[in-house]
């Protein structure tokens, strides 16, 4: 821990054997940066799972706070239920703890738990609730009885796997065929296939239903895959990718009597690799968040994908706040993973693209 500790904290000044330099003003100002950035980047993750163990009514409290907050309550004398617990001012300026029976308008029917038999009025100003730290578990417990979270999870990893796969194979091929192929038109159709990026999805959603509507693939998750299983950005990506491997590789194997496909399956996809790694996390980002579309084609139940389900818990007068954000949790454990496993993939990926034209 000492050695991490003096790692996180050395700056530039910093001599061998232990010698630390001064502060400068670019230490600090690097520091700032840096907490600021890990702030915006992780602090709304952190308000979300913190929030996601609160109670409904520790949600809706204002001024909000951070850490999850109970209620404490007890039980008191013959009430059958437990009662919520508060620090009274009295007269005399001391502090004593009350339960709270009722509430009428601006008092509180309060009692001793000590004496329940006698009642006692108290302005609701002159209470403090009783409050502790607590993990409200059921959150999560409760939401898979009222929310059928393994279904949908069983159709996201559906959708999400095999669009991603689908996406790695026909993005490939185009990319193999437009990065190692001479043919009349070659630059024209990567022109095109890339101008599709300047088209908004809202244009596209009428034509695209209508064309899943009639091979009857509504209710059906075909629908939600095939649609965007090629992606212009993933041609270009492996395009730019593939450019840098050397067409003598694929020269050697042809002169071995090594077929096309065979060129493509066991030399250019295994170089291509970091690439493929990278628009394989890009394809799981898009398709486990993807929203509009399968709302659009998933009209029944039985077919929602996890995004499509969260909506179930807004009703027309409330929103179960407390649930969605336990599930919401839960959706994003899947991408954390992925994204841990194939990270070390973005840096190599993303920087050999473009370096050939």
């Amino acid at each position: 821990m000492t050695a991490v500790a003096r790692f996180l904290t050395r700056r530039q000044g910093d001599r061998p054997h232990g010698r630390r330099g001064r502060w400068t003003v670019t230490d600090v100002l690097t520091y700032a940066y840096l907490g600021a950035g890990v702030l915006v980047m992780f602090g709304p993750v952190a308000w979300l799972v913190l929030s996601s163990f609160k109670t409904p009514a520790n949600l809706i409290e204002f001024p909000p706070t951070l850490l999850p907050l109970a209620h404490d309550t007890a039980l008191v004398g013959d009430y059958p239920q437990p009662l919520p617990l508060y620090d009274v001012v009295l007269e005399d300026g001391t502090t004593a703890r009350f339960a709270q029976v009722r509430r009428i308008g601006l008092t509180a029917q309060m009692v001793d738990p000590a004496a329940p038999d006698d009642i006692i009025a108290v302005p609701i100003d002159q209470r403090t609730p009783v409050r502790s730290f607590r993990l409200a578990f059921e959150n999560y417990t409760e939401s898979f009885t009222r929310f059928n979270f393994a279904r949908y999870l069983r159709n996201s990893v559906v959708v999400t796997v095999g669009a991603t796969l689908i996406t790695l194979v026909i993005n490939s091929m185009a990319a193999f065929a437009l990065s190692k192929y001479r043919f009349p038109g070659r630059n024209l159709v990567f022109l095109v296939i890339i101008s599709t990026l300047m088209i908004p999805i809202s244009v596209i959603l009428v034509p695209v239903y209508l064309v899943i509507n009639q091979v009857g693939w509504v209710n059906n998750l075909w629908g939600v895959i095939i649609p965007g299983a090629a992606t212009p950005t993933g041609v270009f990506l492996l395009r730019q990718y593939m450019l840098t491997i050397p067409d003598e590789l694929l020269d050697s194997g042809r002169i071995d009597g090594a077929s096309e496909w065979r060129l493509y399956w066991q030399i250019v996809l295994p170089l291509a690799a970091p690439a493929l790694a990278v628009l394989a996390i890009f394809s799981v980002m898009w398709r486990w968040n993807d929203f509009l579309w399968p709302l659009i084609v998933l009209t029944r139940s039985e077919f929602f994908t996890l995004q499509v389900g969260l909506n179930a818990f807004q009703g027309e007068l409330q929103v179960q706040w407390h649930y969605v954000l336990a599930m919401t949790v839960l959706t994003l454990l899947p991408i954390t993973l992925v994204f841990s496993l194939l990270q070390r993939f973005i840096t190599t990926g993303i920087a050999s693209t473009g370096v050939k034209g």
